[in-house]
């Protein structure tokens, strides 16, 4: 704790305007060092309005001042400040409770062109866990190594990469805050932002990028959302990566905020783990050369994109028609890197539908009542069909066996 408030005392001396020239830099060993400070214990999991929070803001702040990068916030600063109140329960619509204040981080590459790329991370995480903590253990620190420590040092590095580059376009490097509650960051910023969207080229976002694996699997969302991405995603991917590509611009991070403001977004994710909102999504877990890979690769997507004219803008399928509500939940977590037939389950929340019912971590949802489920998107369809207090049985493959499930919503 005493490291805590040495560290929050020194929040307000980010110099606004000065900017320094980046030496010759080590990427590996800045991720290191920008994951191992942020997921530190001392920040008590960056919860958005926290001092915590303002700590890592103040880091951030800091490594893009020795950067180069030019503030971009409010008044000539790096933080772009807000407000929001909590909900007084996650489904209600009337906005009741304690106002929060929460702060973007802002640095700025100015290449005098009339069009800006965007590249970003969240930077908070969840606290002590009281809210979308997937452990049994209460109140313990979460510190977000991997989510999204790991986003956040890889945007970093990005930074120090294109300072030197004089590109087409400008680029905006954001720092986001108050992802895990709603994308409250990313939403402010493209409602409030000096840029338009025309202005804005494309969206890169980077959440979870730490844990690579051995196969090297990662997914890339928001293909869809411009027809030039994935031919030079592919022509770019010389780094053996087993991609696995999503087209849709809406997902649960921060380029949904940036799509739905008709921007391309390409968004980069190395897939869920055990650890995913539990206290143990810590540093020692982390795959070091697996970001360094990840950001080489991030970096060649733009520099060749950077030879176009213009990243044309496309809607996706799931936007074209009206708007999926969802009135229940099954209460798991979704193998977003799985490409088998149906939705594998790579995580379960404690006492909601799909734990009670006896749905476990690796079955495969194949079917819910009537409806057949051979992908997400068949899956998400699923739910916005289903009213709260329903019975459906929803059949799962564990292993060589096809079970059959009774689930209360």
């Amino acid at each position: 704790m005493k490291l805590l408030y040495i560290l929050l005392s020194a929040t307000l001396l980010v110099a606004c305007n000065t900017q320094t020239t980046a030496p010759a830099v080590n990427y590996l060993e800045n991720y290191v060092s920008d994951v191992t400070y942020l997921a530190h214990d001392s920040l008590e999991g960056r919860e958005v309005g926290t001092q915590g929070e303002v700590i890592a803001a103040t880091y951030i702040a800091e490594r893009m001042k020795k950067i180069g990068l030019i503030p971009k916030g409010d008044d000539s600063c790096y933080f772009q400040v807000f407000t929001r109140k909590m909900k007084a329960h996650p489904h209600d619509t009337l906005m009741l409770g304690d106002e929060i204040e929460g702060r973007n981080v802002l640095g700025f590459i100015d290449n005098n062109s009339k069009s800006t790329i965007v590249i970003g991370a969240h930077y908070d995480h969840l606290g002590y866990g009281e809210e979308g903590s997937l452990s049994d253990s209460a109140g313990q620190i979460h510190n977000g190594a991997d989510d999204n420590a790991s986003g956040v040092a890889a945007m970093l590095g990005l930074a120090s990469k294109f300072k030197n580059v004089k590109l087409k376009s400008n680029v905006l490097f954001i720092a986001f805050t108050g992802e895990e509650k709603g994308l409250w960051g990313s939403n402010y910023f493209v409602k409030n932002s000096t840029l338009s969207n025309s202005e804005m080229n494309f969206m890169i976002n980077m959440d979870m990028v730490g844990r690579l694996d051995s196969n090297n699997r990662l997914a890339i969302y928001g293909i869809g959302t411009s027809p030039v991405f994935k031919p030079i995603l592919d022509s770019c991917n010389t780094w053996g990566f087993k991609s696995k590509f999503d087209s849709s611009g809406v997902g649960p991070s921060d380029h949904t905020s940036f799509y739905l403001a008709d921007v391309p977004v390409l968004h980069f994710f190395t897939g869920q783990h055990k650890d995913y909102h539990k206290p143990t999504d810590d540093t020692e877990f982390i795959n070091f050369e697996g970001i360094v890979m990840v950001a080489d690769y991030i970096e060649s997507v733009v520099l060749s994109l950077n030879k176009l004219d213009t990243v044309p803008f496309t809607k996706t399928k799931e936007t074209s028609n009206k708007a999926r509500a969802f009135k229940v939940t099954l209460g798991v977590i979704p193998d977003y890197l799985y490409d088998g037939i149906g939705m594998r389950i790579d995580g379960i929340k404690q006492e909601r539908p799909a734990q009670i019912a006896g749905i476990e971590k690796g079955d495969v949802v194949v079917k819910m009542g009537e409806f057949e489920v051979k992908n997400m998107t068949d899956y998400m369809n699923c739910l916005s069909k289903f009213e709260k207090g329903i019975t459906v049985i929803v059949q799962v493959k564990r292993g060589e066996s096809v079970l059959n499930k009774k689930v209360v919503f």
